[in-house]
């Protein structure tokens, strides 16, 4: 049974690839940083859905120390997701230096310290898959996200360098680019910011966290060959 280990996985797209994951069979390690009470209900759905392993666990990615002392708590990773984050919306000349450093902590420096940590035992086994969730904005950029965009940037860069010093070792590194996807990081829009951008995209609709989490899995399972890739997945959108 391989174990994945997901991020920021207490809702949204989060939670929708550790049902995804756990229903095919692997143990589920599951993590957010706020919201306890909706992971350990995600335990429980877990393991009494899909009848494998989820184990839980409060930790702030952006915090090392933290990180350090779940790697101490769990087995050897086989899948590694980095898919916690938060946004900022709001002029980059009023945001202050504290929400900078904030969204740098739990958006980028999140995916170094828990790939510096999972890197070890796969690169050992010459074996493993790491999956980094990226975003439309780390591509092209966004008005009012500019501190959100770089850091979805730097996730994208961060993956094909990092595909490159793994895949002697046999572990491929890819990324998720997803667009508007129906989640509570998005439901900060009014309905006529939603509909405004409904229109952009070709497929006239948001995305579910479940389409993402199925793509997942899918690049999980894909061939070996396939590492270094940022996949988007927008409804045509960019």
């Amino acid at each position: 049974m391989k174990t994945v280990l997901i991020t920021g996985a207490s809702r949204g797209i989060g939670a929708a690839m550790a049902r995804t994951f756990a229903a095919n069979g692997c143990h589920t390690v599951i993590t957010c940083q706020n919201s306890e009470a909706e992971l350990l209900i995600l335990k429980e759905e877990i393991e009494t859905s899909y009848h494998v392993p989820c184990t839980a666990h409060v930790c702030d990615m952006g915090n090392y120390l933290q990180v350090e002392r779940l790697f101490a708590q769990i087995p050897s990773v086989d899948i590694l997701i980095n898919n916690a984050g938060i946004s900022y919306f709001g002029l980059l000349s009023e945001m202050s230096v504290e929400d900078w450093q904030r969204i740098m902590d739990t958006n980028l420096n999140a995916c170094f310290y828990a790939c510096k940590l999972a890197i070890p035992s796969m690169v050992a086994r010459k074996e493993g898959r790491i999956l980094n969730i990226s975003s439309v904005w780390g591509n092209c950029g966004s008005s009012m996200e500019t501190a959100y965009s770089a850091t979805k940037g730097g996730i994208n860069a961060f993956t094909k360098a990092l595909a490159k010093e793994l895949a002697p070792s046999n572990i491929q590194v890819n990324a998720l680019a997803p667009g508007l996807i129906d989640t509570a990081m998005n439901r900060c829009l009014s309905a006529e910011d939603i509909e405004a951008l409904k229109t952009e995209i070709p497929a006239d609709r948001l995305g579910s966290p479940e389409e993402v989490a199925l793509l997942a899995w899918q690049v999980v399972n894909a061939p070996a060959y396939m590492t270094g890739q940022v996949i988007g997945i927008d409804g045509g959108w960019f």
